[in-house]
């Protein structure tokens, strides 16, 4: 059997029976190299070599993590939960608690789109935005699963299809290693081609709001924050400062696309401003490296998982071997380069990375099935999108989780990546396959 496919299978296979992802993925990573011919000693320097692509982004976000609980320690995001709560009403009024949940909801469905077009931070208000929520969230009875499958949509859907911030750049690869195998297209072609699959996403979106996830579910309250120096009402200074140093992070990394900096200028200000006393600056690092230490892991081992799978060579061979496997049929060629698409991203982890593994094979193929250049970027950019969503070692999932896992009570397997991959990669499968057969 292909090694991507046991590497995957062992991997996504160890996770849902609950074992860390972290050692999932080593193990996957172990099995993939070892079936591929690399030996013991070949899959250990592989993975080794690999586990260094990951050290920056982990840093990044244990930098976040620190400036994220610097932020909550100024009483400035109690304003907003104190918001929250009030629109809650003290009685719990049901009618109040569905327009609350809608308000909630919504909020945090626009800034993950913001995120990713008008704002592009990413994940990167996640750690500051999601935690001093949970209360909320706990009061208003929302299923966590629901609240992550919110925002894994805001993180993926938008990027698919609008080419603004990180989707001019999706869009971007997609007609440029489509142009490098031999199809030129246009870039405005893409989000035309794009629609039709996102479509999918949002039935998925709908289904999880209106029937999955509709029934409430209950959460112990836990306090995330200490009380030491932090008070229910914030003063007007550390408001202030508080805002200027999200402002000012929020546009250095924008300007240098690096989160290690924006993070770090964000301390500085509120130390410099006294919002946050110099003397605690420890403590709060060390409690934001806490909160986000799993997914820096997850993200380190993740690319060693990845350099092993590159390193045996068997994604050329399981898309040579998909290619031979089609013969003329479009029909099945579609679902085929679909699913071979899902595999790659399931063990890579970024659907950018995916599209120029991919593209080199499925163009020519694309155009030898007769598919229009509309159909094939449908193929190819759906394709390199699954597994985005629902993929265990993905920042469109561990930022969701890094967040709704601040009080220890939403699992990262079972309560984000299951119902992603169920609400958002199977609706993509479906109507990708409708999309290549119909443009």
């Amino acid at each position: 059997m292909n090694a991507v496919i046991i590497a995957v299978l062992v991997m996504l296979v160890l996770s849902l029976l609950r074992i860390n992802v972290v050692i999932a993925l080593v193990v996957g990573a172990l099995a993939g190299g070892l079936s591929g011919g690399l030996g013991l000693e070949g899959t250990l320097k592989a993975l080794t070599e690999g586990l260094g692509g990951g050290a920056t982004i982990a840093l990044s976000y244990a930098l976040l993590g620190g400036f994220a609980v610097a932020i909550s320690s100024t009483g400035f995001p109690n304003l907003l939960v104190n918001i929250m709560v009030k629109l809650v009403g003290k009685e719990g009024e049901s009618k109040r608690k569905v327009l609350s949940k809608v308000a909630l909801l919504l909020v945090i469905l626009i800034i993950s789109i913001m995120s990713q077009n008008v704002v592009p931070i990413h994940i990167a208000f996640i750690p500051i935005l999601i935690p001093p929520l949970l209360k909320v969230m706990n009061e208003l009875g929302l299923d966590r699963r629901l609240i992550a499958t919110v925002i894994t949509f805001g993180l993926t859907a938008p990027y698919i299809l609008l080419p603004y911030g990180f989707g001019l750049m999706f869009h971007e690869i997609i007609a440029e290693n489509m142009a490098t195998a031999g199809m030129d297209i246009r870039l405005s072609d893409v989000p035309k081609a794009m629609l039709i699959p996102v479509g999918g996403m949002v039935i998925g979106l709908l289904t999880a709001i209106f029937i999955s996830y509709r029934k409430q579910r209950t959460y112990i309250q836990v306090d995330l924050t200490s009380d030491e120096g932090i008070e229910d009402v914030p003063s007007k200074w550390n408001i202030i400062a508080s805002s200027i140093a999200i402002i000012v992070s929020l546009f250095i990394q924008i300007e240098t696309d690096s989160m290690i900096l924006a993070a770090l200028t964000g301390l500085l200000i509120l130390y410099m401003t006294k919002a946050v006393e110099f003397s605690r600056s420890d403590e709060l690092l060390t409690e934001g490296m806490k909160m986000m230490a799993f997914i820096g892991f997850v993200m380190i081992t993740a690319n060693g998982f990845s350099n092993v799978v590159k390193e045996t060579g068997d994604v050329a061979v399981l898309v040579d071997q998909t290619s031979s496997f089609i013969g003329s049929s479009q029909t099945l060629g579609a679902l085929l380069m679909l699913i071979v698409g899902l595999f790659i991203t399931m063990g890579i982890g970024s659907s950018f990375a995916t599209i120029p593994i991919i593209a080199t094979i499925f163009v020519p193929l694309a155009a030898a099935l007769g598919f229009s250049p509309l159909a094939t970027i449908a193929i190819i950019g759906t394709a390199g999108a699954l597994g985005d969503a629902g993929a265990p070692a993905s920042d469109s999932t561990l930022g969701p989780t890094a967040g709704l896992n601040a009080d220890g009570q939403h699992h990262h397997i079972w309560d984000t990546c299951v119902p992603t991959f169920i609400h958002f990669n199977i609706p993509l499968v479906v109507f990708g396959w409708i999309a290549a057969l119909v443009l």
